[in-house]
């Protein structure tokens, strides 16, 4: 029997013997969403290995293309079977733009040499909203900026924005959506670039504090590759307001302060390590939660994260990851991994154009296969997606909320970005074709450790419960191919390197 099913035979249950009386799900038409967690012990663990900037339709192109993939598989009208996944576009001049190859990374002999602003500008320019609507036209993805990488021949291309990474470079990606859980109705929950976007997957919210109705919209300027609570004094992030206005309130220092996810874990005394590349990345969000950092002087004359999350011989913040130095796979290995874990990568292995090496996929095969292959396989759920859409095409709306009244006007939802759900409890072979956010993934969390809501995109979230069947024979790990790359990729002693501001 299904979660779903349990809960409904249940529930009728309840209402028989008379106590569910006050809850409208026991009669009438009104009814009252319960949510209940996975049974204890089946879900001990939640890793997040946290991607760059893509989206379905550029990255997973593969599951459409023979001999990785069928052309049948894929649809923009799909049934339950089918990924929603197109290979073409619509420029803002009507014109209908096959979608081309493109390398993963910066080499190859058709590199990932460019960028694309994925500012809210570019999402605006992007969705080409209809105000009367409220539905995006996806119409405008070649009006988005690009900017050649130093030294770049033929670039940009023709059209680069209307690209797919060749399915060779991500096989292991393609593999883990084939054999366990694709969300192909996955949105980011912001309307704009990075630093917001790792806001949201450890908070929910960009918000400048718990009251402000206003959200950081944009990567922070004025950084010198410092952001947060220790970013120099000069450095400012744009805000939005609720009509999806940024010139209405001053820009401001990317410094926040207001409940995280980690605090509710903290007070349940759920253990947490967030794993990440350096101290001020845009990608490291514990640096700009004040009370997270414990900057060492009062913002913004601060120079170092130094609270106790950041400190001490078993840090709850790990810096300078990197492929050869992972501290992930020496905590699995010791059997030292934390109740919930964020995986953050370095820029060569983030999947980001321009930035990235294409030694995305080897990291994450060394992440995935570390725990499959390891005890935590059998009550560990990795949900493996990637923070935004990096600029590129993509064909499907998100439900933009600009009425100005609801939580989050003005500045969500964004665009797609895919979602893998790895673990033997996850749906094998399973397209789900529900609507989810980075705040379903802090429900689910919430919701397996019987937690408390944040109050932000977690509230009105689904708790990614139908990619989930608690009573299925748990699947059995199957150790992922990694790419032919990877030992050039693992070898790899260089600093971690940080991403650009765009």
């Amino acid at each position: 029997m299904s979660r779903t099913a349990w809960l409904s035979s249940s529930i009728l249950l309840l209402c028989a013997a008379g106590l569910l009386l006050g809850l409208n799900g026991c009669g009438g038409k009104s009814t009252t969403s319960i949510t209940i967690p996975p049974p204890v012990g089946k879900i001990e663990h939640v890793v997040i290995i946290f991607q760059e900037n893509r989206t379905p339709d550029n990255l997973f192109q593969g599951l459409c293309l023979p001999p990785y993939g069928k052309s049948s598989s894929c649809s923009t009208n799909p049934t339950g079977s089918q990924y929603d996944i197109s290979s073409s576009g619509v420029n803002s001049q009507q014109q209908t733009i096959p979608l081309s190859q493109i390398d993963l990374g910066t080499a190859g002999a058709n590199p990932d040499d460019y960028d694309l602003s994925h500012a809210h500008s570019a999402f605006v320019d992007m969705c080409d909203l209809n105000a009367s609507t409220g539905a995006c036209a996806m119409d405008g993805a070649d009006l988005v900026g690009v900017s050649c990488s130093k030294g770049a021949s033929g670039c940009p291309p023709a059209n680069p924005q209307f690209m797919y990474v060749n399915p060779a470079d991500v096989q292991p990606y393609l593999t883990l959506a084939e054999q366990y859980s694709f969300a192909d109705h996955m949105f980011q929950t912001n309307e704009g670039p990075s630093f917001p976007a790792h806001q949201f997957i450890i908070s929910g919210t960009s918000a400048p504090t718990a009251t402000s109705s206003l959200f950081a919209s944009e990567n922070p300027d004025g950084t010198n590759g410092v952001a947060g609570c220790i970013a120099p004094p000069g450095a400012t992030v744009a805000v939005i307001d609720s009509s999806g206005d940024e010139s209405s309130n001053p820009p401001i220092y990317p410094c926040f302060e207001h409940a995280t996810l980690t605090d509710l874990l903290d007070k349940a005394t759920i253990s947490w390590r967030y794993y990440a590349p350096s101290a001020g990345s845009i990608w490291t969000a514990p640096d700009a939660i004040q009370h997270m950092c414990g900057p060492n002087a009062t913002p913004p004359n601060a120079t170092a994260c130094v609270g106790a999350d950041w400190t001490g011989t078993s840090p709850k913040v790990v810096l300078n990851q990197t492929q050869a130095n992972a501290q992930i796979l020496t905590d699995i290995a010791a059997n030292q991994l934390q109740q919930v874990s964020w995986v953050i990568p370095a820029a060569k292995f983030s999947d980001h154009a321009a930035s990235n090496n294409g030694c995305g996929p080897s990291w994450v095969t060394q992440v995935v296969n570390g725990i499959g292959n390891s005890p935590y396989w059998s009550n560990t759920v990795i949900i493996l997606t990637w923070d935004d859409w990096g600029g590129w095409y993509d064909h499907v709306p998100p439900a933009v909320i600009s009425n100005g009244s609801s939580w989050g006007a003005g500045y969500v939802y964004g665009f797609r970005v895919p979602m893998v759900v790895i673990s033997p409890y996850a749906k094998p072979a399973y397209i789900s074709h529900g609507t989810h956010d980075f705040g379903s993934i802090l429900k689910f969390i919430e919701t397996t450790f019987s937690l408390p809501s944040l109050g932000y995109a977690d509230a009105p979230a689904d708790d990614l419960s139908d990619i989930f069947n608690f009573t299925q024979t748990p699947t059995a790990f199957q150790t992922i191919p990694p790419p032919a790359d990877s030992a050039a990729c693992i070898a790899d002693t260089g600093p971690p390197g940080d991403p650009d501001d765009d």
